[in-house]
C-alpha cells in the first residue's frame, strides 16, 4: 500500500524546514511568496492533502458539507428528483473542491442525531437540509449548534422574487430568511395554478391529487394550493381533493385503484412525482381505462420515465439540478462570510403531452 506523503516529505523535497511547510500550506506569514509557491508546487506533485481530523482539531474548516435524507429507503431508489438534485449540488461542490458527506436515515430524529454527531466531530462546515416539515425541529437545532445551513424546498411567498428577478435569470434574492438559515425556495402555488389551468380549460371538473408524505411542508403547500386554485374556478372539495401516499410506486398505484373504483371517479389525476404517475398510468391500462380517452394524467416532476411511457405524460418541467446548484452556491457563500439569504428557483413550466385531453362529454356537467 502506498504511503501518504507527509509535511516532512514536502520539506525534504523543497529544501525547507517543516515549519516553513506548515506556514505555507496554512496561509500563515513567515515565508516568502517564492518559497510559498515552491512548497505548494511540491505538495501538489506529491499528492499531499491535509488531514481532515487534524484540521478539525485545530479549528480549521473540514472542507466538507453534509446532506441527510430522512426518507423511506425504498422510495429513493426509484425517484429521479434526488439524483438530479445531488448532481447539481455535486457540480458546484466539486468545482470548489468541497466534499459532500451523504447519509440516509429512517426518520427526523435520526437526522437530528447525525447533525449533532457531525457538529461534535467537526465533520462538516455546513449542511443542506431537504424536505422541510410542517413541525420541523431542525432549524432550531442547527441554529443552536451554529451550524450553517441552507433549507431546500421552502415555500416562495408572493412578492418574494421570481423568474428573472434579483441577481440572475431565474434567481431572486430576497430578504433574510427566518432565523439565521438560508433557503432556496420553490413556487409550488404557481406550478399548481398551471396544472389546474390546463385541466380546467380542457373541461375537467373532477380532479384528484395523488400527493406525497403528509408531514412534508411542500406536500401541505401543494394540497392547499390545489384547494385555493379549485375554489377560484368554482370547484368544491367534493370535486377536487388530495390523497396522501409515501411517494412510492406501490402506494401511488394503490391510491389510483381506490379513487378509480369510486362511484364518481375523477377524470384527471395529478401525481406528486413521476414514479407514481407512471404507476397510475399502468393501473389505468390494467383496468381498461384509456389515457387520455377517459382519464387524464399529470406528473409533478418530469423525467425520462414521463417521456418514454405510452402515452407520454404531461408534466411540470424544471431544472432540478439547477435547484441543487443554487443551494450549494448559497451554502458556499455563507461559509465564505456572506449573510444568510433567500434564493428563488426558476418556476417550472407545464408541458402538455399525450396523457391529457378533454374528458368524455357524459362524465362532466
Amino acid at each position: 500500500m502506498a504511503r501518504r506523503p507527509t509535511i516532512k516529505d514536502i520539506a525534504r523535497q523543497a529544501g525547507v524546514s517543516e515549519s516553513a511547510v506548515s506556514f505555507a500550506l496554512n496561509d500563515r506569514p513567515g515565508v516568502s511568496q517564492d518559497t510559498r509557491a515552491r512548497i505548494r508546487r511540491v505538495a501538489e506533485e506529491l499528492g499531499w492533502q491535509p488531514n481532515s481530523a487534524a484540521r478539525a482539531l485545530s479549528g480549521e474548516r473540514s472542507g466538507a458539507v453534509g446532506l441527510v435524507l430522512a426518507r423511506p429507503a425504498h422510495t429513493l431508489g426509484v425517484e429521479s428528483f434526488f439524483l438530479q438534485l445531488v448532481s447539481g449540488i455535486q457540480e458546484v461542490l466539486s468545482a470548489a473542491r468541497t466534499a459532500l458527506l451523504f447519509q440516509v436515515v429512517e426518520d427526523i430524529d435520526a437526522e437530528c442525531a447525525v447533525y449533532r454527531r457531525w457538529w461534535a466531530e467537526r465533520r462538516v462546515d455546513g449542511v443542506l437540509v431537504v424536505d422541510p416539515r410542517t413541525s420541523d425541529p431542525r432549524p432550531a437545532l442547527l441554529e443552536q449548534l451554529a451550524l450553517p445551513a441552507v433549507t431546500i424546498g421552502e415555500s416562495a411567498p408572493v412578492g418574494d422574487g421570481g423568474p428573472g428577478a434579483g441577481t440572475g435569470a431565474g434567481v431572486g434574492v430576497g430578504g433574510a430568511p427566518s432565523g439565521t438559515l438560508s433557503s432556496v425556495r420553490a413556487d409550488d402555488a404557481g406550478a399548481m395554478a398551471q396544472v389546474l389551468d390546463h385541466l380546467h380549460e380542457l373541461g375537467h371538473r373532477r380532479i384528484t391529487h395523488i400527493a406525497g408524505l403528509p408531514g412534508l411542508a411542500h406536500t401541505v403547500r401543494r394540497m392547499e394550493s390545489l384547494r385555493t386554485e379549485a375554489a377560484r374556478r368554482g370547484l368544491g372539495p367534493e370535486q377536487v381533493r388530495s390523497v396522501v401516499t409515501d411517494y412510492s410506486d406501490a402506494e401511488g398505484a394503490a391510491a389510483t385503484r381506490r379513487v378509480l373504483a369510486e362511484p364518481l371517479p375523477p377524470t384527471a389525476l395529478v401525481y406528486d412525482n413521476d414514479v407514481m404517475a407512471v404507476a397510475g398510468s399502468a393501473v389505468a391500462a390494467e383496468l381498461g381505462i384509456p389515457v387520455p380517452g377517459r382519464l387524464s394524467i399529470v406528473a409533478w416532476d418530469d423525467s425520462a420515465l414521463c417521456r418514454v411511457t405510452h402515452p407520454r405524460l404531461t408534466a411540470l418541467v424544471r431544472d432540478t439540478a439547477s435547484f441543487g446548484r443554487l443551494a450549494a452556491e448559497e451554502l458556499l457563500a455563507v461559509l465564505a462570510g456572506s449573510p444568510p439569504g433567500v434564493r428563488i428557483s426558476e418556476q417550472p413550466r407545464l408541458e402538455p403531452r399525450e396523457s391529457t385531453a378533454p374528458p368524455p362529454a357524459h362524465t362532466e356537467s
